[in-house]
């Protein structure tokens, strides 16, 4: 009991603290793992113990939904500006990292050939595990962003089945028996089979609603596992090819919605990722990390400085992607749990068997996990800054409605420099929008196409100001996992019955969090703007403090509304209505408030504690 409460409370922690700390979550993943196991010898965590033969089972298991997951997220129109450039990495790239790879494990491990290829066929794969949680840490652009998850995702299964067919070929003695090219070939059409056939049948069950809402997503979860274990029985080490098509199936199919299935998903990738991480990372004996000698160094620098770019760079050639975006993906390329889980497994059975050399397979593997992780993970955001392909810090503020105040609005933050991007359906807004030159866009934010494709970049919070409510609430609904349901905002509801009479027509868990107070609607404030309500930015501080902003500009029957506050750090809040703003300093407050009556003092844009006009 204290082993599996360990398990999940450090694994939750170490997200946590990750997430804190603004570092990859893997890497903290990694070193709790060691920390608990092998440096206190196993006496907070011994996996074996624990699990017993469940454990690699369990590991197994866990990657084909993991693999399942980042199907999921593979969305065949994405491909449509980056398709060829995936085609060729995932295509071409394996080739040469098996070829290199090998190459250099037998130059600097001092390995046989049979053992070396087998290390180079294991380390072809990346994998989700490692590449989403990076990705969302580093934040590319979104054509080298589907790159780099297609290319982990797809890899996976590839680099498995080779390393299964040289595994078979080390125990053969020899490659006799069956064609290793047949065996591919037969495992990836037979897996590819099976997870087609899975994806229908989901589709089927619940477009015929054969199964209830409530057990939709444990009915999926089921049918991944036996997809898996079916195509493995099939044809061995087929699972994975079966699992990620299953995957790709339903994340492109039109006929069933799947957001719920997806979302519980993600949840389960989160709570695998971390329970995964740290049980590998205490399994490895102490004694292993001895075993690290130069050899072993100089083969992680080889794989990070020579094999990557090599194989990026052949495989990219003649693509649309600049350089810059070739480099990014020649410095991404983390191992994970899928190599962690083969070599486990191959390792047992070789050293079973007595192959020389093989007590060395897991450390060494071990070695380029950590040491990939701590590479890429510490220095992928640097790098994609440097080239100009990272997103910019998500600090800017989409905005669902381009009405005439909330273009003031927008127009207020972007003068302090905070990137806004309006989106509506009135057409005439949109252009009023972009004749005032702020970035507008002409569509509905509740389209698929504008999610995956529109121009979101550097945005990270929605405030949705239409007049209508349910979109409002839908587009909070829709952005909640892109920018986190902490970020996503909507007026407060206009439609809300007096006590006694039902309660809210929109419930709380199906809207954002409400903007500006409870009190301000879309129609009070249309009010006050057709009354020539004005938005005024101030910079607070002692010479003139909230209280005083208050006094010099608040009326009877016409309250301050504060809108926004932006640190000194450039980091901007919506206000909900609840926040104290008393005691502010240097910190900019956005707010509606009424014309300044005539014979009142001009205001200074220049004294510190003057507000400053806009709108």
């Amino acid at each position: 009991m204290l082993g599996l409460a360990s398990l999940l409370l450090l694994g939750v922690l170490a997200q946590w603290l990750a997430w804190r700390l603004r570092l990859p979550s893997i890497l903290l993943l990694l070193l709790t793992g060691f920390a608990v196991g092998p440096w206190t010898g196993n006496r907070i965590l011994d996996p074996d113990a624990l699990l017993g033969g469940s454990l690699l089972p369990f590991v197994s298991l866990s990657v084909a939904v993991i693999l399942f997951e980042g199907g999921l997220s593979l969305k065949l129109r994405e491909l449509r500006d980056a398709g060829r450039a995936v085609t060729q990495l995932v295509l071409i790239g394996p080739p040469i990292t098996f070829g290199l790879t090998t190459l250099v494990a037998h130059a600097t491990l001092g390995v046989d050939w049979r053992l070396a290829s087998l290390l180079g066929a294991i380390l072809v794969v990346t994998g989700p595990t490692v590449i989403v949680p990076l990705l969302r840490h580093v934040n590319p652009t979104g054509r080298v962003r589907r790159v780099v998850l297609w290319e982990g995702i797809v890899t996976d299964p590839i680099g498995a089945l080779l390393a299964v067919l040289i595994f078979e070929f080390l125990l053969g003695g020899g490659g006799e028996g069956e064609d290793p090219f047949l065996a591919a070939s037969l495992a990836i059409a037979g897996g590819g089979l099976v997870g087609f056939l899975g994806g229908r049948a989901v589709v089927t069950l619940l477009r015929r609603d054969l199964v209830p809402d409530y057990l939709h997503s444990i009915v999926v979860l089921g049918l991944v596992i036996a997809a898996y274990v079916g195509a493995d029985a099939i044809q061995h080490e087929s699972g994975l090819a079966a699992v990620t098509v299953m995957g790709v199936v339903l994340a492109n199919q039109r006929k069933v919605s799947i957001e719920h299935v997806v979302e519980f998903k993600e949840n389960l990738r989160v709570l695998l990722i971390s329970t995964l991480f740290l049980l590998l990372a205490a399994r490895l004996p102490m004694e292993e990390f001895t075993r690290f000698d130069v050899g072993g160094f100089v083969f992680l620098v080889a794989l990070i400085l020579v094999v990557r770019p090599v194989a990026v760079f052949g495989a990219l050639l003649f693509t649309k992607l600049t350089w810059k975006e070739r480099a990014f993906v020649a410095w991404m390329a983390p191992r994970g749990i899928v190599a962690a889980a083969v070599a486990s497994v191959f390792s047992l059975q070789l050293v079973r068997v007595g192959y020389p050399g093989s007590e060395h397979l897991v450390p060494v593997i071990f070695l380029v996990i950590v040491g990939t992780v701590l590479v890429y993970g510490l220095t992928s955001a640097p790098v994609a800054r440097r080239l100009g392909i990272a997103n910019a810090a998500r600090r800017g503020v989409l905005f669902v409605g381009a009405h005439e105040w909330a273009r003031r609005m927008a127009k207020s933050l972007r003068e302090v420099d905070v990137p806004v991007l309006l989106v509506d359906t009135n057409h005439r807004a949109v252009q009023a929008a972009r004749l005032e030159g702020l970035p507008a866009h002409y569509g509905t934010a509740l389209s698929e196409d504008f999610r995956t494709f529109g121009p979101i970049d550097g945005l990270g919070k929605l405030l949705a100001v239409t007049p209508n409510d349910h979109v409002n609430a839908l587009a909070c609904l829709e952005f909640a996992n892109d920018f986190g349901r902490s970020n996503v905002y909507q007026l407060a509801p206009s439609d809300v019955r007096e006590e006694g009479e039902g309660g809210e027509a929109i419930p709380t868990h199906l809207r954002g969090r409400v903007a500006f107070g409870e009190a301000v609607t879309h129609w009070t404030l249309e009010k006050r703007f057709r009354n020539g309500a004005l938005v005024k930015r101030t910079k607070l501080g002692e010479k003139f403090d909230f209280e005083s902003f208050r006094e010099r500009y608040e009326r009877e029957g016409a309250p301050v509304v504060p809108l926004f506050l932006l640190d000194e750090r450039g980091d901007l809040r919506v206000l909900t209505g609840d926040e104290d703003l008393e005691g502010l300093d240097d910190e900019t407050l956005f707010a509606v408030v009424d014309p300044e009556v005539e014979g009142e003092p001009p205001v200074d844009r220049g004294d510190e504690g003057a507000p400053a006009p806009s709108g």
